[in-house]
């Protein structure tokens, strides 16, 4: 490991933080300094995270799952136990379900609400409740909306409406978060190679009927984008960030 030679930071939590967007965040904010403690369903993916730390003192995994209250709590618990405080929450668990509307059962409709949305929202609620305690109060949550947040593509109900009911969260969270330092933001991501989204490069079906690879961008350029809304000082924020690759079919007609 490389020697740790960034400057101190606060502590962070990330959510699905074993994989994909949360595992690049975690890296770069390790790399920045911050104290990081990696949540997510499976143990083996955070550890392999928490490996690759500059120093093996400022990261811990705390298996979780978001979907659960009582998990939710426990999570905030450890990271207040471990490290005294929490000054941001990376809140970017979530999963998909792809499915024409008159075939996608309640059960999986459920499942991408239970983590997409209600997750989302209880990892907001706890982290308002150790931000607005502790001393100095206030700190900085960033909800992982996705480019879906404002614009659909076929067959993505369910993701779609959770990711729309994302960005209610965090325009609320903002309003309510300002009387106790608490500053909330929203990074909406398009085409990052991660395993969720591999299939872009293969081909995914488009709203003109045709099935087509669509461009990509590294995924380690969304890790540097949470990073810079980390780094902010909790007077400025970021409300809404978008990253994305570069030619995907999104502005415009596709």
């Amino acid at each position: 490991m490389a020697a740790d030679t960034a400057p101190p930071r606060g502590v962070a939590i990330v959510t699905g933080a074993g994989t994909g967007i949360g595992r690049a965040a975690a890296l770069a904010l390790l790399d920045d300094g911050w104290r990081v403690v990696l949540a997510g369903r499976r143990a083996a993916p955070l550890e392999e995270v928490a490996a690759l730390a500059p120093d093996a003192a400022r990261v811990r995994a705390v298996p979780a799952n978001v979907a659960d209250e009582a998990s939710v709590a426990a999570l905030f618990q450890a990271a207040v136990q471990a490290f005294g405080r929490v000054d941001l929450l990376f809140n970017n668990a979530g999963t998909s379900a792809t499915s024409p509307i008159d075939e996608l059962s309640l059960e999986r409709w459920q499942a991408v609400v239970d983590v997409n949305l209600t997750g989302m929202f209880l990892c907001l609620r706890e982290a308002f409740r150790v931000m607005k305690a502790q001393t100095p109060r206030g700190g900085r949550i960033i909800n992982n909306g996705s480019i879906s947040a404002t614009t659909p593509r076929p067959h993505s109900i369910a993701y779609t409406a959770t990711k729309h009911g994302v960005s209610g969260l965090t325009k609320t969270a903002s309003l309510d978060g300002r009387a106790f330092g608490i500053a909330v933001g929203q990074i909406d991501v398009g085409n990052a190679l991660t395993p969720m989204a591999e299939r872009m490069a293969r081909g995914v079906l488009q709203a003109h009927g045709e099935v087509a690879a669509e461009p990509v961008m590294d995924v380690r350029i969304v890790g540097e984008s949470v990073r810079y809304m980390a780094s902010l000082p909790l007077e400025a924020n970021v409300m809404f960030h978008t990253v994305m690759a570069t030619k995907m079919p999104f502005a415009g007609r596709g």
